[in-house]
């Protein structure tokens, strides 16, 4: 099970919207957008689980792909900033 981190995102963007895109790459897990508390809109970013392989195929796809004029970064989440490791602490 790969975790990745999409970026990037439409403020607009919906889970199921998001979901739409992965899916076509294999069987998503789990997916999971911030949102801004205030506004309810998306902040920009979130986390899709699936599949290693299908991940791999999934980011190899998506990375740069354009949503609404905007270009996806999708890569591998770090599991060291995850786990709320800042820079220089170890």
């Amino acid at each position: 099970m790969k975790k990745m981190f999409v970026g990037s995102l439409p403020s607009d963007a919906t889970e199921d919207e998001i979901r739409g895109l992965f899916e076509q790459h294999g069987k998503v897990f789990s997916i999971s957008l911030a949102h801004d508390i205030f506004k309810g809109t998306c902040k920009g970013f979130g986390f899709v689980e699936m599949e290693g392989h299908e991940a791999r195929a999934a980011m190899a796809a998506l990375n740069g792909h354009t949503l609404r004029g905007q270009m996806l970064k999708v890569n591998e989440e770090d599991p060291k900033h995850a786990r709320g490791r800042g820079r220089g602490r170890r």
